[in-house]
């Protein structure tokens, strides 16, 4: 490139950026009052200044806030469980003293997980969620991690219930489906985070079995690192090994309270609604 031409160039370069820091300008300029948009990048999410005639973007504060947005939108966690944090995750509603003491040693195990999260994430090491009870607080503690990487670790997760997914592939057999089979598995084999809620709940036949396998094998082979709820034990889970042997060497195993906490939530709700009409407790009528 002659000089004449790399001049040229040059200039069309601050020409372009020097419209770009003019647009967002004019982007905060027509922000309305009361809206959402960031007022100091016009919603770039990346603040232009110029020094000594050179242009340069930094990111702006309200990038991480969308950044954040977009990962929770993209985990598509139940509305119920996405303000579940492990410091919001109740001991005290278990009841009997040996489900309370198994909920505190499951708490200090993700505490743990979740602190070496990076060093589980090189080995493709997850978590594997177990308990024969229903309600006994899995799926809020897996939200709970789902959320606490989300924040902390700026990891992508994604949030699916072993049921949902089913439905999901066979709707893809309908004529005229969004979306085919294989996009609907790449969603769940490519996910850097993949929460798998409730698994063994389903009929297990073979077509099941070999579309969990695909997207297990395939977790498993590119180490992906993820973290499984379910009603029964690795020993239990109805199976064959292609997929309890690929889960136990990746997953770390926490054995959950055998107690439902639902029942007593239930029951502190009423209580509390109880006091609010009448001014006392039920239990002092």
């Amino acid at each position: 490139m002659i000089l004449e031409e790399r001049l040229a160039e040059i200039g069309r370069q601050r020409r372009d950026t020097s419209s770009s820091s003019s647009n967002q300008d004019m982007t905060r300029e027509t922000i309305p009052q009361g809206s959402d948009t960031c007022p100091l990048c016009g919603g770039m999410e990346w603040v232009i200044t110029e020094e000594e005639g050179v242009s340069l973007a930094a990111p702006c504060r309200c990038r991480e806030r969308s950044l954040m947005k977009r990962r929770t939108r993209f985990a598509d966690i139940p509305e119920a469980f996405r303000r579940m944090r492990l410091n919001t995750f109740r001991i005290d509603v278990y009841r009997r003293p040996e489900e309370k003491k198994k909920a505190l040693v499951a708490c200090r195990m993700v505490k743990e997980y979740l602190g070496m999260f990076r060093e589980a994430e090189e080995k493709g090491m997850g978590l594997y969620l177990y308990s024969g009870t229903r309600g006994s607080g899995k799926t809020r503690m897996a939200a709970s991690i789902a959320n606490e990487l989300m924040e902390v670790y700026g990891v992508g997760v994604r949030f699916a219930v072993s049921m949902e997914v089913l439905a999901e592939i066979r709707r893809t057999f309908d004529k005229g489906a969004e979306y085919t089979q294989s996009q609907v598995l790449d969603t769940l084999k490519t996910a850097e985070v993949l929460v798998l809620d409730d698994l063994g709940t389903e009929k297990v036949t073979e077509w099941v079995a070999d579309q969990f396998y695909h997207i297990v094998n395939s977790r498993y082979v590119s180490r992906k690192v993820t973290i499984f709820t379910s009603n029964e034990s690795l020993k239990t889970l109805r199976y064959d090994e292609r997929i309890t042997n690929r889960i136990k060497e990746r997953c770390y195993q926490i054995d959950f309270p055998e107690e439902s906490v639902r029942e007593h939530i239930a029951e502190e709700n009423m209580q509390y609604m109880f006091k609010k009409v009448t001014g006392m407790t039920s239990g002092s009528i």
